[in-house]
């Protein structure tokens, strides 16, 4: 009689589970937000163009194809008005490590924009979300929670978004419109 050695079939799940977490490595998450393919509107040189709102972070992120071949385009960070701010919007720049599931952050959303006079030129932005760690305060004596204004709040745990900003190389042979 054949008997399979638990050795072989310990060995075999493992292979097993090290195969799907290679797998699920390579393949990038999908973002939160899923926007059909085709759902931007095509935009043209210099024409400024609202990308995405965040109201959480009380920005606006607007987009302009420039013409420029040294910089195609260029994405803008609006702040809001009469808006009252529950995350943080940080330049992905200014990040000590590049937004990625490896440093904790999630993609929330990926915006594809096409140049109208050429439409293989895309500028895709990548907006990503870190989740905060706030916490409502704590209950005094009396069972309620309280906020003083007069002390200062940290934005510690706060959320935070950022975006990243990627353009095609067909964008970089695109004459500038005139």
């Amino acid at each position: 009689m054949n008997r399979i050695r638990p050795f072989a079939v310990a060995s075999l799940s493992s292979l097993f589970s090290l195969s799907m977490a290679a797998a699920a490595l390579a393949a990038p998450a999908p973002p939160e937000v899923v926007r059909p393919p085709g759902s931007t509107t095509a935009q043209a040189v210099g024409v400024l163009h609202t990308l995405r709102n965040i109201p959480e972070a009380c920005v606006r992120l607007e987009g302009l194809f420039t013409g420029d071949t040294a910089e195609p385009y260029r994405v803008e960070v609006l702040p809001g008005d009469r808006c009252v701010q529950r995350a943080l919007y940080v330049d992905a720049r200014e990040l000590k490590a590049a937004p990625s599931p490896a440093t904790h952050w999630l993609l929330n959303d990926r915006i594809a924009v096409p140049l109208a006079q050429a439409p293989a030129c895309v500028a895709t932005v990548e907006i990503w979300r870190k989740p905060g760690t706030a916490a409502p305060p704590k209950l005094d004596a009396q069972g309620r929670a309280r906020i003083f204004l007069d002390k200062p709040q940290t934005t510690d745990g706060l959320p935070r978004f950022s975006a990243v900003l990627d353009v095609s190389s067909a964008c970089k042979s695109v004459p500038k419109a005139g």
